[in-house]
């Protein structure tokens, strides 16, 4: 099966605890590693073989994870409006501190996004391809 369980792993004392509710599975380890190898034999146990993916969740992780977030955002917004101003890709990649390739990848994915239709079922529209321009 390549199924895969989600659940999240807290930290009691100096111990991981895991726990899968709708299987009746619980499991603890020292480490995450631990915790994963207990969880999954614990599946093993009641018949299921899946992979278990594992979050750990702790109040300074949660605030790490909306921290990472909100750089995502800010990035995607500065690539946006300096890709506007018609800001070369090498000029955008040194203010970001970002690699040329990541920057041209997330241009190309905004781009994207943009002629894809929207909810309402129209898109932007799509500019003539350059070989149709030349049979004509």
């Amino acid at each position: 099966m390549s199924d895969t369980i989600e659940c999240t792993a807290t930290r009691r004392g100096r111990t991981w605890v895991v726990s899968i509710p709708a299987y009746g599975v619980y499991g603890h380890g020292r480490t995450l590693k631990k915790a994963h190898e207990n969880v999954t034999q614990g599946l093993a146990l009641v018949g299921v073989c899946a992979n278990v993916a594992i979050t750990p969740v702790t109040p300074e992780l949660e605030k790490l994870r909306a921290a990472e977030a909100a750089y995502t955002a800010a990035l995607s917004e500065a690539i946006s409006a300096l890709t506007l101003r018609r800001t070369s890709l090498r000029d955008i990649a040194a203010a970001t501190r970002l690699p040329a390739s990541r920057v041209k990848r997330h241009v190309a994915e905004e781009t994207q996004e943009t002629l894809l239709p929207n909810e309402s079922g129209r898109g932007a529209p799509t500019p003539p391809s350059r070989s149709k321009e030349l049979r004509e």
